[in-house]
């Protein structure tokens, strides 16, 4: 979708078309969920602190989230989507990608069923979508984003090479800022200079993901629409308005994040054995620290404790503490990951929104 949160806030309210928005908490710690067109010329955009948005657009309209409202409007669109093929995959609430090779029209181009898709979720939504077309993931995740709002992108596999090649690294998925830095440092700037570097050589400096940026790097992504993930892992996390730096509040905030990862654990029915600590102290400074035990973690006497060990062992007295959070994963998934590599299922149609999401 476009711009999603501010698109549907714009649809229903009048007042807000036309002007710099910005979807988010108004508040110190504050950050832009999404910003809208209008606004993203000042350079607003996702991820970004709402103080710095503010700065950039003076003129800038915070707008409070209303989820409930965007889940609402997700669920309309996922029902077009279901209209043409059962594999779904979801991504976020306006995000998805679709398995078109065999659909439920029988439309022989994937073009047509997006343009059919499009035009569906405008009708019952008042909103624009805008979609990529390839025969991968990988592909047709860019493809989206290349020509926003209410676009269409098609990457033919005979142009895939071209296509990558031509494509800053920053555009491939699994490569934020430090890792292009560390590329930029090694002199490659697009997919055509990263397609040059060994395999050797790109596992020695990024280990696994060497792997990937080399298959990526050739327009080779063989991971298939899932319909149902298996969930590895419940958490919660709290950005204090104010930095914590006295015992007795820190670990009352603890405890309120263990009745809510509780809570959380009950309503998902999940079972894990594994607690996770994470506190973050400024933007670019956090750890993570974690337990594993012999026994499922679901009740508040089985996480506080191990919680307040976790926490114990961190260096939390050195610096007021920004954000915390507390998370319960599943050792058996976890080690299961990365294992196999499934084959390419072809026709994929990603609709997303252009967030800042790395």
């Amino acid at each position: 979708m476009d711009a999603f949160f501010a698109s549907v806030e714009q649809r229903d309210n009048p007042e807000l078309r036309g002007k710099p928005i910005a979807v988010g908490f108004d508040g110190p710690r504050g950050v832009v969920s999404t910003a809208s067109y209008e606004a993203r010329p000042y350079g607003v955009h996702s991820a970004m602190s709402m103080a710095q948005a503010k700065r950039r657009c003076p003129q800038l309209i915070v707008v409070p989230t209303h989820f409930e409202k965007y889940k609402e409007v997700s669920q309309q669109i996922h029902a077009v989507f279901h209209e043409y093929t059962d594999l779904v995959e979801p991504i976020s609430l306006d995000e998805a990608f679709l398995d078109v090779t065999d659909n439920k029209k029988g439309i022989e181009l994937a073009v047509d069923i997006a343009k059919e898709i499009k035009q569906k979720i405008l009708e019952r939504t008042s909103l624009t979508a805008s979609a990529g077309i390839s025969f991968n993931k990988l592909l047709a995740k860019i493809a989206s984003d290349m020509r926003k709002p209410n676009g269409i992108f098609t990457v033919h596999p005979d142009r895939a090479l071209d296509f990558i090649g031509s494509l800053p690294v920053e555009k491939l998925w699994g490569v934020g800022p430090k890792t292009a830095d560390r590329m930029h440092e090694m002199g490659v700037f697009t997919g055509a200079q990263l397609r040059r570097i060994s395999f050797e050589h790109l596992v020695q400096v990024f280990g696994k993901m060497g792997r990937v940026y080399y298959d990526f790097s050739r327009g080779i992504d063989n991971r298939p629409v899932v319909v149902a993930y298996e969930r590895k892992s419940v958490g919660c996390e709290r950005t204090f308005l104010e930095d914590l730096h006295i015992d007795t509040k820190i670990i009352i905030e603890l405890y309120h994040i263990v009745l809510e990862l509780v809570e959380r654990i009950e309503r998902k029915d999940f079972r894990g054995r594994t607690l996770t600590l994470k506190l973050k102290w400024d933007a670019t400074t956090q750890i993570t620290r974690s337990l594993t035990q012999e026994k499922v973690l679901r009740t508040k006497d089985d996480i506080l404790p191990l919680a307040k060990r976790l926490l114990k062992d961190t260096e939390y007295h050195d610096r007021p503490i920004r954000l915390m959070g507390l998370s319960v994963s599943s050792p058996e998934t976890n080690d299961k990951e990365g294992q196999n590599r499934p084959q390419w299922v072809e026709g994929f149609l990603p609709f997303s929104d252009d967030k800042h999401k790395r």
